[in-house]
């Protein structure tokens, strides 16, 4: 779609109103709808938008310190620019409906907006003479709840749809046969058709993995999905959850992003028949880039407190930065196949990331090993757990751990700017410290009668 095929479908579809969206710092999706006059007019002059939407944590909090913007600015509208290509039909709204995203490409904003930091990473890999495909996973849990009433449970005791652990289920997807044909009709008509879905191991969790395509589109489908399958399940009245970890009863949930380069010729740049596992010197090369900086830019993709919580010995989660030839204990999986086939799987990622962040850091520490040639240390071969890594492999166990690494990451400000950096790592430390001022149920059973 281009601007004009845009105006003709909204014509031709008699469509009224049209739904805008951002993604903000934590890869949730802030829009409006906006009239059929309005939407022809910003798609072709751009429209203001709130910074705000950079301004303020998931709970709607202003930070504390200025940063890219705040009171010092009085939270201007800032030109978002329409993207045409991201128009998705609506199916969860009966009227004929569509949604389409915005980023702030041509202006100040740029410099911290996701989706803007993708296509500068993905733009920096076009100077090499590469284009990338990307696919993600996303695990996530069903409930027979709502938004009241796991906020009136505290949520505590809430019911998943289906009771114990039962992965890859036949007997659960073909019971529950009417949930899973209407996600994947959902997803078939927002053009982010999955591949696959089915049971994983815990109460009513599920994993969904969506078709490759193009990495913009990709990650523009990762944040569409998380949000739209939580939209779908609430019209249900039951909830959908994509928290890294919701109990510790349960491994944690994944949301891994599988990999490929292309040369500008249409030639797969992972693929090396000579070469042993046919993995290239750029695909090696690639995942050592990931590798060694795969804990300065952990903030970018563990980017909530709960994150850090998933990433355990034993848990189907690393704690290294770890790589190995299809070694699912790994951080970083190599998969070897055919031209076509062969890829690389980001397996640190969870359920909860800013999809556009979360790719541009696996890219972007993928493209810095290209430009310098990093060497990757020798694959695991079988539990990497048990493998002792060096200090600067380990990863940070804590969100503030993380943030500090990225904001004193040379790599990180070479490859995103100093501006994202300093912004980033600070609504990361915020996000922490709201935490660290939590008084939990843990700490009241610990502690209240006992200390």
């Amino acid at each position: 779609m281009n601007i004009e095929t845009v105006k003709k479908y909204i014509e031709d579809n008699q469509i009224k109103n049209v739904k805008l969206a951002v993604v903000d710092m934590d890869g949730v999706l802030r829009g409006k709808y906006v009239n059929k006059n309005k939407f022809l007019s910003a798609l072709d002059k751009g429209f203001g938008f709130c910074n705000v939407v950079f301004g303020w944590d998931s709970n709607d909090e202003l930070y504390r310190e200025d940063s890219f913007t705040g009171w010092k600015d009085g939270f201007t509208d800032t030109m978002a620019t329409i993207d045409p290509s991201s128009l998705r039909m609506l199916p969860t709204e009966d009227n004929k409906s569509v949604i389409l995203l915005a980023d702030f490409s041509d202006s100040e904003a740029a410099k911290v907006c996701p989706r803007s930091i993708l296509k500068k990473t993905l733009s920096r890999l076009d100077d090499l003479g590469y284009s990338v495909t990307a696919a993600f996973e996303f695990e996530f849990f069903l409930f027979n709840e709502t938004p009241k009433s796991a906020r009136d449970k505290n949520y505590n005791n809430l019911e998943p749809i289906t009771p114990g652990n039962f992965g890859y289920s036949v007997l659960r997807c073909s019971s529950h046969a009417s949930l899973y044909h209407e996600i994947m009709t959902l997803t078939e008509e927002m053009g982010m058709p999955l591949e696959g879905l089915h049971t994983e191991t815990g109460a009513g969790v599920f994993e969904g993995a969506i078709e490759h395509s193009e990495a913009l589109r990709s990650a523009d489908n990762g944040v569409l999905f998380k949000t739209f399958i939580k939209v779908w399940a609430q019209q249900k009245n039951i909830m959908a959850g994509f928290m890294a970890k919701w109990s510790p009863r349960y491994p944690g949930q994944s949301g891994h992003i599988h990999i490929s380069l292309q040369r500008k010729d249409g030639t797969a740049a992972f693929y090396d028949k000579n070469k042993t596992n046919n993995m290239s010197d750029v695909m090696r090369w690639f995942i050592g880039g990931q590798q060694h900086l795969m804990p300065e830019v952990l903030a970018m993709v563990a980017s909530t407190c709960n994150s850090y919580t998933r990433l355990i010995p034993g848990f189907w989660a690393p704690t290294d930065a770890s790589w190995g030839i299809d070694n699912r204990t790994c951080a970083i999986r190599a998969i070897p196949g055919s031209a076509k086939s062969q890829r690389v799987e980001y397996r640190v990622s969870a359920a909860d990331i800013n999809p556009h962040l979360a790719l541009a850091a696996a890219l972007g520490s993928g493209l810095w090993g290209i430009e310098n040639k990093i060497e990757p240390l020798e694959p695991v071969c079988g539990n990497a757990y048990d493998v002792n890594f060096p200090d600067k492999l380990q990863l940070p166990r804590t969100l503030t751990q993380a943030a500090e690494q990225f904001k004193n990451s040379k790599a990180a400000r070479n490859l995103f700017g100093d501006a994202f950096v300093d912004h980033y790592a600070y609504t990361r430390e915020w996000e922490d410290r709201q935490q660290r001022m939590a008084i939990t149920d843990w700490q009241l059973n610990r502690y209240f009668e006992i200390i």
